[in-house]
């Protein structure tokens, strides 16, 4: 009897604090997003060739910048900064700065970027003349 009664209190105790919201359920936490920041995930591609569709892939990265740069491209926060500074638009990256001697021979380099910038779907390509052309347009976010 003395177990049965002691049973009971520790049943009686446990509903009380399931009542008073002493034990969390699983079951009733609504489900939360991930974090505060839309998210900013993009896979970078430069490959070999004109046409996006066919060119040969020679470099793919990963590159996040919200909430935190990071991924595998090897300067994450500096391609951030630059898609910050035109707001993920590749279009306004690939006006040419003119700080580069390049050689005019016609070797086509196609990149490209798939994802979510900001929370908004992106997909983007251009094809330069050549390795030198791309690298003079968009430094940081295109070398890896």
């Amino acid at each position: 009897m003395r177990y049965a009664i002691k049973g009971l209190g520790l049943s009686a105790a446990l509903a009380a604090g399931c009542l008073a919201g002493a034990v969390p359920s699983a079951a009733a936490a609504p489900a939360q997003p991930q974090g505060l920041y839309a998210p900013s995930a993009l896979v970078l591609t430069v490959g070999e060739g004109e046409d996006p569709a066919t060119s040969t892939v020679r470099r793919a990265v990963v590159l996040r910048c919200s909430p935190a740069p990071g991924g595998d491209h090897p300067a994450p926060a500096r391609a951030c900064g630059e898609l910050r500074a035109v707001n993920g638009e590749f279009a306004a990256l690939a006006e040419a700065r003119g700080d580069r001697m390049c050689p005019m021979i016609w070797d086509p380099v196609t990149v490209t970027a798939d994802g979510v910038w900001e929370g908004r779907r992106v997909s983007y390509a251009r094809t330069f003349p050549n390795a030198c052309v791309m690298a003079d347009t968009a430094p940081a976010v295109f070398s890896f």
